[in-house]
């Protein structure tokens, strides 16, 4: 069994490019008649740390002492990261650069789905002076530090020189040194402790057929001789992890998650959870362990999600048991659901929708429910908001919220998803969703039934379930008003 190290006593000092990623989210509704390309009604931004800063961000979600060193422009950018940096309370020593912008990436996501993404960076490397200011910031932040992290995102920090000079510094403390890597010239990484490549970035520098362990295998042996590495781990998204160690048989950890729903930002989990584990004093396979266990969680949400300590001591528990690694939400919001439902889909799941306001919860919303699941893999549930039935049912109801409503059909084992729409019909999220069977309570037909002409036309089913009598919740209503008092 994995067990959980002690994680306040270790200092992990990261260096590398850090990142501001944006999010614009909205709506597609049109197309532009200026050019070919869709009009995205804003809804809400978002920001968080990238790069070198998101492995800080897991590695203060794991209750590490992190310090941060890395440079910054004298932008609005910069200024956004140094606020989210004080309120994780993550000590960090950026370097200001004026005239020179924080790399930033603002992803534009329509209908859960990227549209383009903007890119605002400078990747000439920096002045000697920075550079000699920034291995300065080192010397003092690694007199009292367990582990180093170099987070190599090609935006000029790691210099070659530079790079090694850590390397260096660093073996001379017997600091055991964590690389994530970039591009294909590793000679600046040579002696480190340990790179942690994905299986893309391994093959630029020993060229493999990913997805043959053999192989894979054989070229990790390679690159630890070539960089006098001593240990190599290597991320293989849905299939978990490969651990090579200069003296030890190779590991192959399968993932813990039971769905894959996005591999973004599992490296800097990963890298973050060994070398906080090392730092502790696990040995590197059993840290690797619990580094899986992480990504396991991290990789069952949408976007870039840093570990927290409580997440992963639940991951932990949930890999002895045998238990799901990952939480169910208990409300999925529009713009999450369509990556969801792509994943699900491009694993060969079928995908059944059904629908309602789901008041009062009874016997004929239950028989429903579980006929609906019968029909296929995965089973949605599109929930109509407050205001919905307020404009459908009158200012009376709902007598239960929105929230209060999605929590507990989200209790129910059969339903895989529930999601929210706010017009009067299911119909845009049923455009938006494309689901495989569309199931309805009631005596409709199947023509008239909101949504039926989007699956038949992708060649999927409608389907109409009888309703039980004298089971609704507007009887359960009318039933507890006449009781006797």
């Amino acid at each position: 069994m994995i067990t959980f190290p002690d994680f306040n006593r270790v200092k992990v000092v990261v260096v590398g490019d850090v990142l501001l990623d944006r999010y614009v989210w909205g709506h597609v509704e049109r197309i532009s008649p200026e050019a070919p390309v869709p009009v995205v009604r804003i809804e809400r931004k978002t920001g968080t740390l990238g790069g070198a800063g998101n492995v800080a961000l897991n590695l203060s979600g794991l209750n590490c002492r992190s310090e941060l060193i890395g440079i910054r422009g004298d932008d609005s950018p910069g200024e956004f990261l140094m606020e989210i940096l004080a309120q994780e309370r993550i000590d960090n020593n950026l370097i200001i650069i004026p005239h020179r912008p924080t790399p930033t990436k603002t992803r534009i996501i329509g209908q859960g789905q990227q549209i383009v993404r903007l890119d605002e960076e400078v990747t000439e490397p920096f002045s000697s002076s920075v550079y000699e200011s920034l291995l300065r910031m080192v010397d003092k932040a690694i007199i009292d530090a367990h582990a180093v992290i170099l987070s190599d995102y090609g935006k000029g920090v790691l210099r070659g020189d530079v790079t090694e000079n850590i390397i260096s510094r660093c073996r001379r403390r017997r600091i055991p040194v964590f690389v994530d890597p970039k591009g294909n010239t590793w000679e600046r990484y040579t002696s480190a402790h340990c790179i942690t490549p994905n299986e893309a970035e391994l093959s630029l520098v020993a060229p493999f057929s990913r997805g043959d362990t053999d192989a894979l295998a054989a070229r990790a042996v390679q690159v630890m001789q070539t960089y006098n590495l001593k240990h190599l781990i290597v991320t293989r998204g849905s299939r978990g992890m490969s651990v090579f160690g200069r003296d030890d048989e190779p590991i192959h950890i399968p993932t813990l998650a039971r769905e894959v729903f996005d591999v973004s930002g599992a490296g800097d989990t990963v890298i973050a959870t060994v070398a906080a584990a090392v730092g502790a004093g696990m040995k590197l396979p059993d840290a690797a362990a619990l580094a899986n266990t992480a990504a396991g969680v991290v990789i069952g949400k949408i976007g870039t999600t840093p570990i927290k300590k409580t997440d992963l001591e639940k991951g932990i528990t949930g890999a002895a048991s045998g238990r799901r690694t990952t939480k169910k939400p208990e409300l999925t919001h529009r713009d999450q659901a369509k990556p969801i439902v792509d994943t699900w889909r491009n694993n060969g799941n079928r995908i059944v929708f059904t629908n309602g306001c789901f008041d009062l919860l009874h016997t004929g919303h239950i028989n429903l429910l579980k006929a609906a699941a019968s029909y296929g893999d995965k089973l949605i549930v599109g929930l109509n908001s407050d205001d919905s039935i307020r404009r459908i049912k009158g200012r009376q109801r709902p007598l239960n919220s929105e929230t209060d409503r999605s929590c507990v059909l989200s209790g129910i084992e059969t339903v895989d998803m529930v999601v929210l729409f706010d017009e009067d019909t299911p119909y845009q999220i049923i455009e938006l969703l494309q689901p495989d069977i569309l199931v309805k309570g009631g005596d409709w037909a199947p023509e008239d039934i909101v949504g039926g002409d989007i699956v038949e036309a992708r060649g999927g089913k409608v389907i109409v379930f009888p309703t039980l009598e004298n089971r609704s919740t507007t009887g359960m209503i009318d039933k507890i008003k006449n009781m006797p008092e």
